[in-house]
């Protein structure tokens, strides 16, 4: 018992640092586009971080508790040490203000502990292509969208004042990062409630078929809000400013398209990447500018990160129950 407590904490230390970690998602480009000041900014994002259960279902958390590794094949230590792996992934991408995927950095971990553990029988190789898969799609649904919404608001609104125009979209840009922001809620807050309900299954307290405690949903809400509130602001310099110049029309379709792509894979119970999704449709909007406008090394450095985020975690969770299984 005292380990799946240890567990629980963990896993609200990975959520509370995915908040603060995935903070740019939500307010980069509000931020960037000096529409909301950062404070206003990550009060906004909080609020409907923590308020996402309402909308979504639990169809993400299912997959991550249920679709990526065999209870059977595990126990409480090695789910332990894919959150510390996870955890420890997350801290150095920040210190980089590297725009990582914490989903990944926690899939990477569960799936290099569960591997430690019991090897390929502990592993659902479905749910685990699933992901892989969207690491590629989620950038790129983003990213077409981005430029296919952008460029059709740019016909719409070609003949009005740009001033008048400005307005607008500023206005606009607060439903579309509480749009966003309640995306970001319903995906990344269910993959840890997915780890917690892993626990709870692999230590025998819930049985194979027993629904998600409510008290799991709002413990992970909470923790994500409060991470979200204190922000990632290196990680917010690099989503707002690095990647292209936003104006308040490209954020606001920036949003929309990473929200629609968000809402999409939540319905069908994919994990994917918020941070993927939004860099994406960033450079979507960038793009419809004109090619030079995204800075790609920037954008090199990020997809790199990308790529290394899985096995990196999946190697620091390995290596943490081989020391374990040491005591």
């Amino acid at each position: 018992m005292s380990l799946l407590i240890v567990i629980v904490l963990l896993a609200l230390l990975f959520d509370f640092l995915n908040g603060f970690h995935d903070a740019a998602n939500s307010i980069a480009t509000v931020v960037s586009t000096k529409v909301l000041t950062p404070v206003v900014a990550v009060a906004w994002a909080a609020l409907f971080n923590s308020i996402s259960f309402l909308v979504f279902g639990f169809h993400v958390a299912a997959t991550v508790g249920k679709g990526v590794v065999d209870a059977h094949q595990i126990n409480l230590t090695a789910v332990a040490c894919g959150l510390i792996g996870a955890i420890i992934v997350d801290i150095i991408t920040w210190l980089w203000g590297l725009p990582t995927s914490s989903s990944h950095a926690l899939v990477g971990g569960i799936v290099g502990a569960a591997l430690a553990k019991g090897g390929l029988a502990a592993i659902i190789s479905s749910g685990i292509y699933k992901i892989l898969i969207f690491i590629v799609v989620s950038p790129v649904l983003g990213m077409i969208l981005a430029l296919l919404i952008s460029s059709l608001v740019e016909v719409i609104a070609r003949k009005g004042h740009p001033y008048k125009l400005d307005k607008v979209f500023r206005k606009l840009q607060f439903v579309s990062s509480a749009a966003f922001s309640l995306g970001h809620g319903g995906s990344d807050a269910q993959k840890t409630m997915g780890i917690i309900w892993l626990a709870l299954l692999v230590s025998g307290n819930l049985p194979a078929n027993a629904p998600m405690p409510f008290w799991v949903v709002i413990i992970c809400q909470v923790a994500m809000g409060l991470g979200t509130l204190f922000g990632g602001w290196r990680i917010v310099k690099t989503m707002g400013q690095k990647i292209t110049k936003l104006k308040p029309f490209e954020g606001f379709c920036a949003e929309v398209a990473g929200s629609l792509t968000l809402y999409t894979t939540i319905f069908f119970g994919i994990p994917v990447s918020t941070t993927h999704t939004i860099t994406g449709a960033i450079i979507g909007v960038g793009a419809r500018k004109r090619f030079s406008a995204v800075r790609w090394g920037v954008t090199r450095r990020i997809v790199w990160a990308w790529l290394l985020t899985i096995p990196i975690s999946a190697l620091i969770a390995a290596a943490c129950y081989g020391i374990a299984t040491l005591f």
